[in-house]
């Protein structure tokens, strides 16, 4: 559990050599409130002699009295990383700032606890060690682009220090870039230059293919891929995407047909890449994906490394399945020199240039130093990727309804069949006794939010910027609150219902008889949260661990098939719930595993008889 704070951010001073200072502060700032204004006599400011003995702490600076006798604390930002002077003199409007580059880690350690902000790029790693060094006073991480991979969101959280990024000002940059290294790779751009740079004139050898009349497979449909479209489309080419958030109708405005993921990489003869690194998506281009693929195909990757299995990437390009792939980013960053991947012949690489463009370099400037701004003003950031503190005793009421909502977000997401074209609308169902002013749902709703964006997204999601999330994907999230038959309850609520509408599912027995809806619910038991319901079937499901669903004929013996299968390959169950409308018809059994079982054990359970359908779920 995350430590408990009243606010997002306390006063940025706090630890410092200003705490000391003999002067009298304001109130302590609301959730949303700016940095406390300091009353003092006169313009200087002098440090007690205990706050002396910390030398390496600066002491306060303060701007010019107002002409009520304020005076405002002004914050210290550390620049780590290069920045544009666009985005610094965003920043010196509101803090001192002091640029130092290239420093070592240990340099870093040392300096961290003067300033109240730190800027970085990905080449300075924000470790745990940095924030206890900072001793409190670093309030604000601001990521100069979108990936925080160099950030430790768990230490910064604990810490109370809010992380943000800037993950939209390199849209257009990385898309054209994506769109450079697919015309470049179909013209053998670089392999012929680097050849008649050697004195070698080879024309017939570099004979090239055509874009137009192609269909361009975008995988990853949101800003990057779907500027990646648009251009796509100006170039003649036949645009399909794959993407479980992308609404089917801004697929359709912009020409691009929204497909499942084996339909695309089938149907494609180029495909682009912008995914985010998740679980779901790790090594998710594999020797089993390749093997689906029109042999010839061409592979573009400006998103992340990991989402393609490297050595298998060598294979189908020696095989020939692949005839040539361009990439722009690596599972290990710089490669390494004799990488076969790199100095492979129909390999065109670049090292990792996405969004290094003048004009992309100076908006992520300018967001970033406007983001950090905003935060250390107390303002909420729609860009913040870390949860924010809340007070200790609403996380011990919520705190197992909070796991509950995620956790049926998670599952509800997991059931969406990949041709759906998309969420379209999410609702979700209170059951509780008390009354609606008494219970505040944003933090559960922000939860729910979580559980269906974060398992297909790199997208951190949290109470800052849940609805601005849910917004910005197109996720109509509406709420409804019910009464409980029991005013006397103590527990905050009885149940939480996530219903998912318009969307076709993978697995049937989810959905409702009624809406035609995928309808999960569940509910606290002695402090740990249970899947209560899946459509019509009631079932009892401690939610730890993972989950396989079957629908089947209600019959004798079938938990002790599946059982059976589960115990000859040494997967462990941990529970096991059956649910039925009918005796004899139909049921649903839930069954709690601990290990992930392999692809031929689920196929064995699918193969008896009287199981008509199952799903694998990981929570």
């Amino acid at each position: 559990m995350v430590a408990a704070s009243s606010a997002i951010l306390s006063s940025p001073r706090a630890g410092s050599s200003l705490a000391a200072a003999r002067v009298r502060s304001a109130p302590a700032p609301s959730l949303v409130a700016p940095l406390p204004c300091l009353r003092v006599r006169s313009a200087v400011v002098s440090s007690s002699p205990a706050a002396a003995v910390a030398a390496s702490e600066p002491v306060g600076r303060i701007l010019d009295a107002g002409s009520d006798g304020v005076l405002w604390p002004k914050p210290a930002v550390l620049v780590a990383e290069k920045l544009s002077e666009a985005g610094l003199a965003v920043l010196r409007q509101f803090a001192d700032v002091e640029c130092a580059y290239g420093m070592t880690p240990a340099e870093l350690l040392a300096k961290v606890a003067q300033f109240d902000a730190l800027i970085v790029r990905s080449g300075t790693k924000v470790t745990r060690e940095v924030l206890e060094a900072s001793r409190g006073r670093l309030r604000v991480v601001g990521r100069a682009g979108v990936g925080i991979d160099n950030v430790d969101l768990q230490a910064a959280t604990e810490a109370g220090c809010l992380v943000v990024n800037a993950p939209t000002a390199n849209t257009v940059a990385a898309a054209e870039h994506g769109i450079a290294l697919l015309a470049s790779m179909a013209r053998n751009v670089s392999q012929a230059d680097a050849a008649l740079k050697a004195g070698k004139w080879q024309r017939s050898k570099y004979v090239g293919v055509s874009l137009v009349g192609k269909t361009l497979a975008v995988m990853g449909f949101g800003k990057v891929g779907s500027e990646v479209a648009r251009r796509a489309k100006g170039l003649g080419m036949l645009v399909i995407a794959h993407d479980p958030y992308a609404p089917a109708d801004r697929a359709r405005a912009i020409g691009a047909e929204l497909v499942s993921f084996d339909e695309a990489i089938g149907r494609a003869d180029f495909i682009s890449l912008h995914m985010p690194l998740t679980q779901a998506t790790s090594k998710v281009f594999n020797d089993d994906s390749f093997a689906k693929m029109k042999t010839g195909v061409r592979i573009i990757n400006v998103a992340r490394g990991g989402v393609i299995d490297e050595d298998a990437l060598v294979r189908a390009l020696d095989s020939g399945k692949v005839a040539q792939a361009a990439l722009d980013v690596f599972i290990e960053e710089p490669p390494a020199k004799d990488s076969k991947l790199v100095l492979h012949e129909n390999v065109t690489v670049t090292p990792h240039l996405g969004a290094s463009t003048v004009e992309a370099q100076e908006g992520v400037a300018i967001e970033i130093a406007e983001a950090v701004v905003g935060a250390l003003r107390g303002e909420l950031a729609a860009t913040a990727v870390n949860a924010p503190m809340v007070p200790a005793e609403v996380m011990s009421e919520l705190a197992p309804y909070v796991s509950l909502a995620e956790k049926l977000g998670r599952l509800a997401v997991q059931l969406v069949a990949g041709e759906s074209g998309g969420i379209k609308g999410v609702k979700v169902v209170y059951t509780s006794a008390r009354d609606p002013d008494d219970l505040d749902t944003r933090l559960l709703r922000a939860m729910v939010t979580k559980g269906i964006v974060e398992p297909v997204s790199s997208t951190f999601v949290n109470l800052v910027n849940a609805d601005y999330t849910a917004k910005q994907r197109g996720l109509r999230i509406t709420e409804e609150r019910v009464s409980h038959e029991s005013p006397a309850a103590e527990a905050p609520l009885e149940s939480i219902q996530v219903r998912l509408s318009h969307v076709q599912s993978k697995f049937a027995g989810a959905i409702s008889d009624g809406a035609g809806d995928i309808v999960l619910e569940g509910r606290v038991k002695y402090g740990v949260p249970h899947l209560t319901v899946v459509g019509p079937y009631e079932v009892d499901v401690s939610l730890e661990g993972n989950l396989i669903l079957c629908r089947q004929v209600d019959q004798p013996g079938m938990i002790g098939k599946v059982g059976n299968i589960l115990g000859q390959r040494n997967v462990n169950v941990s529970f096991m719930s059956v649910g039925r409308t009918f005796r004899g018809k139909q049921a649903i059994m839930a069954i709690g595993v601990d290990e992930e079982p392999d692809k031929d054990t689920l196929e064995n359970i699918g193969k008896i008889p009287a199981i008509e359908e199952f799903v694998f779920l990981q929570l």
